[in-house]
């Protein structure tokens, strides 16, 4: 056994500092913990002259990878500085040089976690990566370690932050879009580009990352049906609390013996459901498996304290291993093969927003195009618009097939009668 576990750092920005931070304050407890010292010894840095008021002993800062990667006194290799292409090669070579891997980047790992995990195996060493989705939230470790004997057939979840700060101030100020991602921008919650965030692509690595681990079985990011909260408007979050829900954008991944759907997008879920009352940058998972029912998962889904935890928790186990001698041994290849559900075998509620001409039989004439689709609805409300000419009308479905459901809509902006479908959304729970 080792006395000392020496560690390099790939990038010291905020949560860089905040690992290295945390193994100062808590190096005896992680000591009694491992049996040893875990010490941080070079950091990767952009700017070698920046002033930097790190605790403890001294790092040695380099702005060469390769002082790190190749360095034989570093055990294992804390990945913070994000990108993809560059990063994967990085990591890669590190891997041949018998480094062991705890990353947070959710990017990498959705997309190249199959390369990555293959030359782990190879080479007899670890890869963690649980700060990659939902912060400080274990559900990682709670799906690989807690739920491994159940069988899970449902995960769902608020897995951005930042997407979900907007839509509680949509919601509870009444500020529109725009005006709430400046703020959001502001306050450090949202990046200067927040395509990612606010279109969804974010959330989608990280519902595909649980996907592959929750149903073994190797999905990929283009497998999630993917819509962000871009251009939200503040009259449908009205519309939805007059109906009884609240809208949040909802990861969903879901697996029966037709196979598994996965999809990002904005949802109308009821105000009893425990999801509704998550708000700011929090983030939530529900996990639903036939032995345990349902569990729920409920913390900061970023932020410096909350990412570096998670990836000092993944640290301790990679040292744990290193000590025991079984490292190497932490992945498991997917069981099944990939098997995605057709869009006639995946049902959902819908919630549709249209602007109609207001004359006699207009409701008549739409709910016989549903009709013919064998589409029932649930609620209907109607009033009238901006314009004298128009109505608006907001409508949910009783559960349908995608299949029929995306037929009805492209006979419906068919009619005449319809001047503009501004929202369409999925609604989550409820009676059916």
């Amino acid at each position: 056994m080792k006395d000392t576990i020496q560690v390099g750092l790939l990038g010291l920005g905020t949560v860089g500092t905040g690992v290295i931070e945390i193994l100062h304050n808590n190096k005896e407890s992680i000591k009694h913990k491992t049996g040893c010292e875990v010490k941080v010894k070079k950091a990767l840095v952009h700017d070698l002259h920046k002033d930097r008021n790190l605790p403890g002993d001294s790092v040695e800062l380099t702005d060469k990878y390769e002082d790190i990667t190749d360095d034989p006194e570093i055990d294992v290799i804390v990945e913070v500085m994000g990108g993809v292409e560059h990063t994967l090669n990085v990591l890669l070579g590190a891997i041949e040089n018998k480094k062991h891997i705890v990353s947070a980047n959710k990017d990498l790992v959705a997309e190249h976690g199959e390369a990555l995990f293959d030359a782990a195996v190879r080479n007899q060493t670890d890869l963690y990566y649980e700060a990659s989705v939902a912060g400080g939230i274990p559900i990682i470790r709670s799906i690989v370690d807690g739920l491994s004997s159940d069988n899970i057939r449902k995960m769902m979840g608020i897995v951005n932050g930042t997407t979900n700060y907007i839509l509680t101030k949509m919601s509870q100020d009444g500020s529109d879009f725009d005006e709430v991602l400046k703020e959001a921008q502001e306050l450090g919650f949202a990046e200067a580009d927040p395509t990612a965030d606010v279109d969804g692509l974010d959330a989608a690595r990280k519902m595909t990352i649980l996907s592959i681990l929750g149903f073994s079985m190797p999905t990929r990011l283009e497998d999630v049906k993917l819509k962000g909260i871009r251009g939200m408007s503040t009259a449908d979050i009205d519309y939805a609390d007059k109906l009884g829900y609240a809208i949040k954008l909802i990861g969903i991944a879901e697996h029966d013996e037709e196979g598994i759907s996965l999809s990002v997008e904005p949802s109308l879920l009821p105000k009893s459901h425990p999801l509704s009352n998550v708000n700011d940058e929090y983030n939530a998972v529900y996990v639903y498996g036939d032995a345990v029912g349902e569990t729920m998962f409920y913390g900061p889904g970023a932020g410096k304290g909350p990412t570096a935890t998670a990836i000092v928790s993944d640290l301790i186990a990679v040292v744990k291993n290193i000590q025991l001698g079984t490292t190497g041994n932490n992945y498991v290849h997917p069981q099944h093969d990939r098997k995605l559900k057709s869009k006639a075998d995946t049902y959902t509620k819908k919630y549709i927003r249209l602007h109609v001409l207001d004359q006699p039989g207009i409701l008549m004439e739409l709910t016989r195009v549903f009709a013919e689709k064998d589409i029932s609805f649930d609620q209907i409300i109607q009033q009238p618009a901006d314009s004298h000419e128009e109505r608006e009308l907001m409508m949910v479905t009783h559960s349908v097939n995608e299949e029929a459901f995306e037929s009805a809509m492209e006979a419906l902006e068919q009619l005449p009668s319809v001047r503009s479908v501004d929202s369409v959304f999925r609604v989550e729970g409820g009676d059916n």
